[in-house]
């Protein structure tokens, strides 16, 4: 990299440090703020939910206003948005204040794709472009994972010591450090894209997207039988069809469904979908087997926080090191070979807990292994979906990989809830343990779908110039 690529890059490190401050500093303390906001455990679920349909509609049109306006002003725009809503969560002195600031918080999953657009059009006169994002895109995912790490340590160390305000203070802090790093590293560009931010098309997305995942929220509440939950489903995916529709015709589309329909981004766009689904899915399954008492109901690990902490380390650190391996095994193996062989490493790290989730050592092995796959799968999806974007939409197209991500996680959440609850609803889960059953449910939901992602994959075109992502 050139001096002024890594300058830029280490400026962006520090915003994807705050990413992996917000993704694992709350986690240790759930209980904590259930307790603050006087609400039982099983309310923190809404957080979850408010922050994903908040992400999704986000990010599609956060992502195009970056191409239509400059990547920068949408990347200090997001952050700071995030950062007050940081602050509204310190302080917030209620149950709705906090879901406020929490779903609104939900703005922060732009920032990656909005990095690698910056990335991608100041290296654009780069001979070797393509492995230059990767690389840059490599070290910002092992920056990523820093914050989680350092932000789960540092929640578990100031919990015994500092009061509900205080330790609520530190992401909107390290958020707004992130701004000061953006405004002063990261110089502003002109815009790639022109046109203008397609209304109709805004509209019809946030309807047909909030009428989803609301029924998905419906099937979490009550179960896969719900006449509701199915009707919305249905109703939002009406309204996305005349979205599609609308887009076609559209001269300044929100989404370019043409482009989106390209051999080399197709594939990609439905393989974060599918990813999505292990990566912002599995991890809470995960943490109540390992904490389910096995002399109780004859399975689990029964194993403190403590030991989770560390299972949630190794899974970091596996996915840092599948990051910084991902542009090694594109210059060996291609891009595609990368990509393909990621996904199936996922799936078969989940594949490995169906036979093997007795001791702690079968947990940690396969989760070492999705670890792997995941890693390599984060930082290179979005590189390679900006890579396939004409000229103008690589902010749209590294976007976009997130916002399939996220609907694919909101699916799996939706169908894990129902598989785990004994009751069949998460609406009483104090009712009994989950079933067995449950779990194997979901490690072959997550096994399939990666391996689903890996078939999908190797449809991507190698020779087209549309994916000419040879590493230099």
């Amino acid at each position: 990299m050139s001096p002024a690529i890594w300058r830029l890059v280490g400026f962006l490190a520090a915003v994807e440090i705050a990413s992996g401050v917000l993704q694992g500093y709350y986690t240790p303390l759930y209980s904590d703020i259930a307790t603050h906001l006087g609400i039982g455990d099983g309310d923190v679920n809404w957080f979850e939910a408010a922050q994903l349909i908040v992400a999704a509609l986000a990010i599609p049109v956060l992502a195009r206003l970056g191409d239509l306006h400059g990547h920068r002003r949408v990347l200090v725009g997001a952050t700071l948005v995030t950062a007050m809503a940081g602050w509204l969560i310190a302080f917030a002195p209620g149950f709705w204040t906090f879901l406020i600031g929490w779903a609104l918080q939900g703005v922060y999953t732009v920032w990656l794709p909005m990095e690698i657009a910056i990335l991608h059009e100041r290296s654009r006169d780069r001979p070797d472009q393509p492995a230059l994002v990767r690389r840059g895109a490599a070290l910002l995912v092992l920056a990523l994972e820093i914050g989680v790490i350092a932000g789960a340590l540092s929640a578990g160390a100031l919990q015994p010591h500092w009061g509900m305000t205080a330790i609520l203070s530190v992401p909107a802090a390290a958020t707004t450090i992130a701004l000061v790093a953006i405004l002063l590293g990261v110089r502003d560009a002109p815009a790639t894209a022109t046109g203008r931010l397609d209304l109709p098309g805004t509209g019809l997305l946030t309807v047909g997207l909030v009428t989803v995942l609301g029924g998905l929220v419906v099937v979490r509440l009550q179960g896969l039988t719900s006449p509701l939950a199915w009707l919305l489903v249905l109703s939002g995916l009406l309204v996305l069809v005349a979205f599609v529709r609308v887009e076609s015709a559209s001269d300044s589309p929100l989404i370019d469904v043409r482009a989106l329909a390209a051999p080399a981004m197709w594939p990609v766009q439905l393989a974060a979908a599918l990813f999505g689904m292990s990566v912002l899915g599995a991890q809470i399954p995960l943490s109540t087997f390992a904490r389910t008492d096995p002399a109780e109901v004859g399975y689990g690990l029964g194993v403190d926080a403590g030991a989770i902490a560390n299972l949630i380390g190794l899974y970091v650190v596996s996915m840092a090191v599948g990051a910084l391996l991902s542009p090694v095994a594109a210059r060996r193996l291609g891009v595609k070979g990368m990509l393909v062989g990621s996904a199936v490493l996922v799936a078969v790290g989940y594949a490995i807990f169906l036979p093997l989730h007795g001791q702690l050592l079968h947990v940690m092995l396969a989760m070492g292994v999705v670890g792997l796959g995941s890693g390599a799968l984060v930082a290179s999806l979005p590189a390679a979906a900006a890579q396939a974007a004409q000229h103008g939409g690589t902010a749209e197209a590294a976007g976009l990989t997130n916002a399939t991500k996220t609907v694919g996680g909101c699916v799996a959440s939706a169908l894990f809830a129902v598989a785990l609850a004994s009751t069949g609803s998460i609406s009483d889960p104090a009712a009994g343990h989950a079933p067995m059953s449950g779990y194997l449910t979901v490690w072959g939901i997550c096994s399939g779908s990666a391996l689903v992602a890996a078939v999908v994959l190797s449809r991507l075109p190698t020779a087209d110039r549309e994916f000419s992502l040879t590493a230099a």
